[in-house]
């Protein structure tokens, strides 16, 4: 990031100025008038006034992606020519990385830095990825007999509605856009309540960079409206959501209420992280299991939010990830320093704080953190938390918290901690720590997670699928296997 101070950004975020309109037919609209407020977790202040989405928006933004998909340019271009739309959207988002880092920063308390070196890295690169995907991609024609010519083409979906929650707010949405804009399809996205600012500067930078009306349409809303009306609308050829698994249940009813759309949920996750007394380096084991669990603030759905550790080493491995903990700097998401930021806001932070107590009274052990702090800054601060004495039926082993709570479970074999790893509905991530390769491979294979980090964690690139198993969702993001998402295969069968 570049060498900004904290007195900068806090000039920069005074000055700031962000636009609530929806973004709709390549045009800023107000829609009905309504407004709801969104107030940034670092003071409990008004960031801006966005438009409320209802459903007479939700037509005019699927209207116009339908025009722009039946009679638009867009799914008719060459594939060279709309991946160098998605290169030039990467260009203005590297242009306005700063104002963009801050505008999330501010919407959902995110650290400055992680918001700049992680959040805005993730989503230029995700367009960029995707713009030079999208003429690299090739069709299929099976051998026939000789007085046949058989195809099989990759076409676009259609009208497609992205849901994407608060947590990544722009990550989370480059990764349904840009291989659905790749595709040749066209887009009504729906960013959270929580976090829309972002979300609707995405849309007005596609248009500046030249995609043609219609084709990315971007709606402020709440979910059981504009969602709803999102997920029911008929003209919705395909819809992709990510967020909590009680929400996705409601998309799928959705679908079969209306249209019979195809839907892709990345759902909830209560991610293992499994340390085995062999671990090549158990100092990072421990590192990396306080980093994923606190990074975020722990607002992640791959979060390793449960520590399951060797009964002959978890002593050792709690006391680091404790001191680590407690060594963590919490403060004002504007100053670079801050090691973990706000949560995302006020109702977010009593849930999470619900869950504490609730751990407590059941007979877990606090071993650091569970309360509030920085009270007097007006944000939505909580302390880095520790449990250890955590059985597998707690629900604090069993439900997905989505905050900086770490719960530490012991076993005696790796037979042990492969059960209590596969012991929830969810199936989003893992990871394991050893220095067996035969190890790695044989429990790797066993874990029932879409993906398992092998002594490391959140670590990968565009390249490979994410995704999950069992109620964490189907379908996959990122690599070229998101694409299957937003395409038909279409089979012609020519007689020669």
């Amino acid at each position: 990031m570049p060498a900004v101070t904290h007195d900068e950004w806090l000039r920069r975020a005074k000055t700031l100025e962000v636009s609530g309109a929806h973004h709709i037919d390549g045009a800023d609209e107000a829609g009905s008038g309504s407004t709801f407020p969104v107030v940034s977790p670092r003071d409990g202040r008004v960031v801006a006034e966005v438009a409320d989405a209802g459903p007479d928006e939700v037509n005019a933004a699927v209207a116009a992606a339908r025009r722009a998909f039946d009679s638009g340019p867009w799914p008719r271009l060459a594939p060279a020519e709309r991946g160098r739309a998605l290169l030039r959207i990467a260009e203005l988002l590297e242009d306005r990385r700063e104002s963009l880092a801050l505008t999330v920063s501010l919407e959902m308390g995110k650290p400055i830095t992680d918001a700049y070196d992680i959040e805005l890295r993730a989503v230029i690169s995700t367009f960029r990825w995707y713009g030079q995907l999208a003429d690299k991609l090739t069709d299929e024609s099976p051998h026939t007999p000789s007085d046949a010519l058989a195809l099989v083409t990759r076409e676009p979906a259609g009208v497609v509605g992205a849901v994407v929650p608060w947590n990544f707010p722009l990550t989370l949405a480059g990764w349904k856009v840009a291989p659905a804009l790749a595709a040749g399809c066209t887009v009504v996205l729906k960013p959270s309540e929580n976090s829309p600012l972002s979300a609707l500067l995405l849309g007005r930078i596609a248009t500046e960079a030249g995609l043609p009306p219609g084709v990315l349409n971007v709606v402020g809303g709440d979910g059981p409206v504009a969602g709803r009306a999102l997920g029911l609308h008929p003209d919705v050829d395909v819809l992709a959501f990510t967020g909590s698994t009680a929400v996705g249940r409601h998309f799928l009813r959705y679908a079969a209420d209306s249209n019979l759309k195809r839907i892709w949920l990345e759902l909830g996750g209560k991610s293992p992280n499994i340390i085995l007394p062999d671990a090549p380096d158990l100092q990072k084991a421990a590192a990396t299991a306080a980093w994923g669990i606190f990074f975020n603030q722990g607002e992640m759905c791959t979060a390793p939010s449960r520590l399951l550790v060797h009964s002959s080493i978890a002593d050792r491995v709690t006391e680091a990830v404790v001191r680590r903990a407690r060594e963590l700097r919490v403060g004002d998401p504007l100053d670079p320093a801050t090691e973990m930021g706000a949560l995302v806001g006020e109702g977010h932070l009593e849930r999470v704080l619900d869950h504490i107590r609730r751990g407590v009274d059941e007979g877990a052990r606090l071993r650091t953190g569970g309360s509030r702090t920085l009270p007097d800054t007006g944000g939505s601060f909580l302390e880095p938390t520790v449990f250890d004495q955590v059985g597998p039926g707690a629900r604090l082993a069993r439900e997905e918290i989505f905050g900086p709570v770490l719960s530490v479970l012991t076993f005696d074999d790796v037979h042990e901690a492969v059960r209590l790893a596969n012991g929830t509905e969810y199936g989003l991530a893992a990871g394991l720590w050893t220095s067996d390769l035969s190890t790695a491979h044989q429990v790797s294979r066993s874990l029932r997670a879409g993906t398992v980090w092998v002594n490391c964690y959140e670590e990968g690139d565009l390249t490979v699928p994410f995704g999950g198993m069992k109620q964490s969702g189907n379908g996959r993001d990122k690599s070229a296997h998101a694409l299957e998402k937003y395409t038909e295969l279409k089979t012609t069968w020519i007689r020669l």
